[in-house]
């Protein structure tokens, strides 16, 4: 795909460009797209305290970033899932206004927007893998085929529509999910034997074989198919299947091995995160991948985030001092709603009230007290249209794995007048 700029390119074809590492140990213009989640305004701080001018892009007027000093300026766009074209637009009108150097994408909308690299200018460079490379892995159908086809160990995993996943269903327990997902959206868990109702049966979905055993999740920070660093975690309070409560692990080095084996076969390079069952035996089985930026962040200290998303030299990546940390007003919640059992109740309470919170920060406070008011975009969903939360965060981002989208239309995809 020809784009109206020549020569943008995603940083993982461009790691070795002398400009970039020039100008990556300067102040840089940083453009983050996508600032309501807190792993968001964990890497803005991280760059604003390394001293780069920090941007922000959201399709929500209000968001936890927005009262954040960590950002020096704040943008409403247009939704992907609205208008692809308008959405990139709006993201090169921002990138030329403000001479930004370097596009980071932070969650579910980092597939749309590794789609702008053949459009950028010279000057600006994405933080990530190509838009096939990152589709690939997102599809979580096609990341279990992968798997197994680079002799990574993986459960069994089928299109819902296929025998295969009938008779998986038919002699172990197993997990109903969309292939494309995130946040635990539409899992379900099922004992052998549960008959596949009409809905587990939509094309959209997979049947994968249920594991037990240790839980372990994943964040690393790779380049050229290296990691340069690696945060393990696993939780103990969970919203759904999403952990608000969770601790950094450091005693799976084969889960470590798995993860550098997989990126070097794919020399990856950016953000990449994965889910994993370490059974009795040690083993470690990887169930998704998510070629993203994921709440392991919050364990690395902040300056070895900063120099590896600038591609400044670092000698060996630091972790943060704490070992447990929280999102605190979900782990709250979950607590609550335990109120009528007592002993898991005041057992939730003590971590509750014991642990770091990953949005509250002395040098930066306004994100936390505000939270409530940044977050109404979302809440009114909830509240009007009857939405459920985890929906109302990414629905108007998330990928859905069309294989055949849209042309993009370059007469549209141009810089314009910027957004207000």
């Amino acid at each position: 795909m020809q784009g109206v700029f020549n020569g943008g390119t995603a940083l993982s074809e461009s790691v070795g460009d002398a400009r970039f590492v020039a100008f990556a140990q300067a102040v840089m213009n940083i453009l983050l797209t996508l600032g309501r989640l807190a792993k968001g305004l964990e890497l803005a701080r991280s760059l604003w305290q390394a001293g780069h001018r920090v941007i922000i892009a959201d399709p929500f007027a209000l968001h936890l970033c927005r009262p954040s000093r960590a950002v020096s300026k704040t943008y409403r766009g247009t939704a992907p899932t609205q208008d692809l074209d308008a959405y990139l637009a709006d993201l090169l009108n921002i990138i030329e206004t403000n001479a930004v150097d370097l596009i980071i994408p932070v969650s579910e909308e980092a597939l749309y927007t590794s789609r702008i690299a053949p459009y950028l200018p010279d000057s600006a460079r994405l933080f990530g893998p190509s838009f096939s490379q990152m589709s690939r892995l997102h599809d979580k159908l096609a990341f279990a085929g992968l798997c197994q086809k680079r002799g990574l160990t993986a459960p069994r995993t089928f299109a819902a529509t296929t025998p295969a996943a009938q008779e998986l269903a038919q002699s172990r327990d197993y997990v109903v999910k969309p292939i494309h997902g995130c946040s635990g959206i539409g899992v379900r868990l099922r004992h052998r034997g549960a008959p596949l109702t009409p809905d587990d049966l939509s094309a959209g979905n997979l049947i994968q074989e249920r594991l037990y055993g240790r839980q372990i999740s994943s964040f690393s920070i790779v380049r050229d198919g290296q990691i340069k660093a690696t945060a393990l975690y696993q939780g103990d309070i969970y919203l759904g299947t999403v952990s608000v409560r969770f601790s950094r692990v450091d005693d799976l080095p084969q889960v470590e091995d798995w993860i550098a084996a997989f990126v070097a076969a794919e020399n990856y390079t950016g953000f990449i995160s994965f889910d994993f069952f370490v059974t009795d035996e040690g083993t470690p089985f990887a169930i998704e991948c998510n070629p993203r930026l994921t709440s392991g962040i919050h364990l690395m200290d902040r300056g070895t985030i900063a120099a590896l998303t600038t591609d400044v030299p670092l000698t060996a990546p630091t972790f943060k001092p704490h070992r447990f940390f929280q999102d605190g007003h979900a782990a709250l919640t979950v607590a609550c709603g335990a109120i009528l059992r007592p002993r898991d109740y005041f057992r939730m309470l003590a971590k509750v009230v014991t642990t770091k919170d990953v949005v509250f920060d002395w040098s930066d406070p306004a994100p936390f007290f505000l939270m409530t008011p940044m977050s109404w975009d979302t809440l009114r969903q909830g509240l009007f249209q009857g939405v459920a939360l985890a929906d109302a965060v990414t629905r108007d981002i998330l990928w859905t794995g069309d294989p055949s989208p849209v042309p993009l239309d370059q007469k549209r995809i141009r810089p314009g007048d910027a957004l207000p």
